[in-house]
């Protein structure tokens, strides 16, 4: 039942993709309810992740091991190539810590550029595939353009910023392990200049301090957590509640004519009305979800200074 499904599907998909010169996609989402699987095809690899079911028993692994068989075999893709995670909801930083020491990292392509992946490691492979269309719409805007990337995870947005000819980028996680894994998606694309400025911060806290220093931005990225709880930062993050002070603080930081790209993945997020006050705000989620990811997938906004 899920082969088929996955042969069908990667049918489909393999057309598109080839037609749009994408080669990491997403080939099944929970299509059958009896298989809570969503997989990714990156290149000549599978990144197979299973959302656990609270009835979920103790022959869940081998399930779903057994399906990882099956599609790797339907796909004609080695066993060793083929890795399996487990999904379930989670709170605070978790989603981003290690869970295996495996190391296993390649390099893919991107709309001609360069990402280190790590299929094996972290519950996420360091590259959100639904972001591929608004990534290329940052590239596009960019060009002369000082770019500000907020929460920024491993810095794709900020070479898409870089190799649309942005003047100078300036890129905030909290997390070392991302802003170096960041700094090494810049140096495989040859972007080594000192214009391009990695920041380890507690992004609220680094928003007060930028905005005390009159620091300005022409295009600000940003694309928070839902929740975060981290040791190493000075408040709880809840996007439900923040949402509101962390896009006002950002757009303080807007040139006249700036641009902010909003986005969240919260399956329940209402934008705050009250946004409205002082932002031109443009809904443009149909113009960032791409056709692999229709079923489930982020919320976008554009927003300008009034």
């Amino acid at each position: 039942m899920l082969a088929n499904r996955v042969r069908k599907n990667y049918k489909h998909r393999r057309k598109w993709a080839k037609r749009n010169q994408v080669t990491c996609y997403r080939i099944y989402d929970r299509d059958i309810p009896e298989c809570p699987l969503a997989i990714d095809l990156y290149e000549d690899h599978l990144h197979i992740a299973e959302y656990s079911r609270h009835d979920a028993d103790d022959d869940a692994d081998g399930i779903v091991k057994s399906y990882a068989d099956a599609v790797g075999d339907t796909l004609g893709i080695q066993s060793d190539r083929v890795f399996i995670k487990t999904r379930r909801r989670q709170r605070g930083k978790s989603q981003y810590n290690a869970v295996s020491k495996h190391g296993h990292r390649l390099v893919v392509t991107e709309g001609g550029l360069k990402f280190i992946v790590n299929l094996s490691d972290y519950l996420d492979t360091g590259l959100f595939l639904d972001h591929r269309l608004a990534r290329q719409q940052i590239r596009d805007l960019a060009d002369g353009c000082r770019v500000l990337n907020l929460f920024a995870y491993t810095g794709s947005f900020t070479v898409y910023a870089a190799a649309g000819g942005a003047h100078a980028t300036t890129t905030v996680d909290l997390s070392k392990t991302y802003l170096n894994w960041c700094h090494d998606n810049l140096t495989i694309n040859g972007m080594t200049g000192t214009e391009h400025e990695r920041v380890q911060a507690d992004v609220s806290a680094w928003l007060t301090d930028a905005n005390n220093a009159e620091r300005r931005y022409d295009l600000i990225v940003l694309d928070p957590p839902t929740f975060s709880n981290s040791k190493r930062s000075q408040s709880v993050l809840d996007l439900n509640r923040d949402h509101a002070a962390l896009i006002e603080n950002s757009m303080a930081l807007l040139n006249p004519n700036g641009v902010l790209f909003f986005s969240t993945n919260s399956q329940r997020f209402k934008l705050e009305p009250s946004i409205g006050e002082f932002a031109e705000i443009t809904e443009t989620t149909n113009r960032t979800v791409p056709e692999d990811f229709k079923k489930r997938s982020h919320r976008s906004w554009r927003l300008e200074p009034k």
